[in-house]
């Protein structure tokens, strides 16, 4: 009895010590735990803190690039500046896995390369290379067109209700716009990627000029629900997706044709500010920023082609009987300015408000030797393509406008820019261009046509690959 009672006083004295120990090693964890809290918050933050820890660091981050975007012509490199708004997690919806990262990484490591290989190249070139001296570097074009042809990848947003989304207008004035998103959409083109992940650059293929023929109710000039929508699928893809978030859009795109475009852009100021915009209405003085955004050349598809008449061009050797031709009607105070000095005035420099029922405008090209383009209420006009076609020389009358594509193509090459105080001069100034320079210009024409044309299918060097070439650029400028 007595060994009994002495075992039992044994094991109550060790469950004692061990009630201890498990005491102190509790303690010991929530004096761990305390510290980790008191450093760095909750170790396992709840879906509604991190939202709301997200949101606030996104306001103070869109502040900062809207700032930087006011003061560095740039915004891309502005945005770009600062990595460490990147790489934090919280900005992304859904949380970027360790494999992601190395994809990125090596998407980068790939765009070095690029630059590396167009630097070099900026230095080599030869007359044969640039027919017409159409290129600003031919060499650094080239290069970097081939380096677009091996690398570029495009992902195109699924989502959005079909007719404003993955559509748009295939001809008649905005048919830039249709035709692009066609191509991207439902095209056979190596350039759009599945993998989001592989991707360097993001569209979102919303049709503006749908918006305004579904959207807008007409005469009301509310343009409210153009901005609305777009302000809807960007919150639709940057809740969905991560990629928005990343770098809060430097890496999309959007394109359209409309004069609208601009206005409904501004749905999202990062959008508006750090995104890629495709727009022929490339106003550098309402906001277009050449470094960022890229120039859509605007293109006026008769039912869906371009007129037989300027398809194939005269010989350059065939006369042309008039000096210069322009029909329009008048809309902006450049046209104004025109129809003042020369509407209906001169028999060589022939302007019309309304073209008379015995002409018609592709053949009056065909018979000028130079064809005025002067901007409207926008600065864009499809009578800049048109005179390329029919080759006659484009004379540029306008004020702002960003001309397409020319990052890379030197327009002097095959085209003449007036300022709008010489108009009164005008024919004299187009009088005074010698016969030398005349026929130069006629051949960068010839040269540059191919960049302008829409082919179904397409084909290299068109204005398809020559929209992406631009969009690559941009990206290149672009270090995440």
């Amino acid at each position: 009895m007595m060994m009994k009672k002495s075992g039992g006083d044994d094991g109550g004295l060790l469950y004692t010590c061990l009630g201890v120990l498990c005491c102190v090693l509790v303690l010991s964890v929530i004096a761990v735990v305390s510290i980790r809290f008191s450093v760095s918050g909750s170790p396992f933050p709840s879906s509604v803190s991190s939202v709301n820890s997200a949101t606030v660091t996104i306001v103070e981050l869109q502040k900062k690039v809207i700032a930087a975007t006011v003061a560095n012509p740039n915004p891309s490199r502005a945005i770009a500046s600062d990595l460490s708004f990147y790489r934090n997690p919280s900005f992304s919806p859904i949380p970027r896995k360790s494999t992601v990262v190395r994809k990125d990484d090596k998407i980068e490591e790939g765009l070095a390369r690029a630059r590396a290989a167009i630097r070099k190249a900026a230095g080599v070139g030869n007359l044969s290379m640039n027919p017409g001296g159409i290129y600003r570097n031919a060499g650094a074009f080239y290069q970097s067109y081939k380096e677009m042809e091996r690398k570029l990848k495009v992902y195109v947003y699924e989502d959005g209700d079909f007719i404003l989304v993955h559509n748009g207008p295939c001809k008649d004035i905005y048919a830039s716009e249709g035709r692009f998103i066609s191509e991207m959409e439902y095209g056979n083109n190596k350039f759009r990627t599945r993998d989001p992940h592989s991707a360097h650059v993001y569209f979102m293929p919303f049709s503006v000029a749908w918006m305004v023929k579904f959207l807008y109710v007409p005469l009301s000039y509310n343009l409210a629900p153009l901005k609305q929508y777009v302000s809807d699928y960007v919150r639709l893809i940057s809740t969905k997706y991560p990629f928005w978030n990343r770098t809060h859009g430097a890496d999309h795109f959007m394109l359209s044709c409309h004069d609208w475009a601009p206005v409904a852009s501004k749905g999202n100021d990062f959008l508006y500010n750090t995104s890629i915009r495709v727009l022929c209405n490339a106003n550098s003085s309402e906001g277009f920023n050449p470094q960022k955004d890229v120039s859509l050349p605007e293109i006026y598809l008769y039912n869906g082609v371009v007129s037989p008449k300027l398809q194939s061009p005269p010989p350059a050797n065939i006369s042309r009987p008039y000096l210069g031709f322009f029909a329009g009607g008048l809309h902006g105070h450049i046209r104004e300015t025109l129809f003042d000095h020369w509407k209906e005035k001169d028999s060589h420099l022939r302007v019309y408000q309304q073209l008379p029922k015995n002409m018609d405008y592709p053949s009056e090209m065909l018979r000028s030797k130079f064809c005025l383009c002067p901007s409207g209420y926008e600065v864009a006009s499809p009578r800049v393509i048109e005179a390329i076609y029919a080759e006659c020389v484009p004379v540029m009358l306008s004020d702002h406008y960003v001309f397409p594509f020319s990052d890379v193509l030197n327009w002097e090459a095959f085209s003449l820019q007036v300022n709008i105080s010489d108009i009164p001069r005008l024919k004299d100034i187009l009088l005074a261009v010698p016969d030398d320079k005349y026929m130069k210009l006629k051949e960068g024409m010839r040269a540059v046509r191919k960049h302008f044309e829409l082919n179904r299918p397409v084909r290299r060097f068109d204005m398809f690959h020559m929209i992406l070439h631009s969009i690559w650029l941009r990206r290149l400028n672009l270090r995440l």
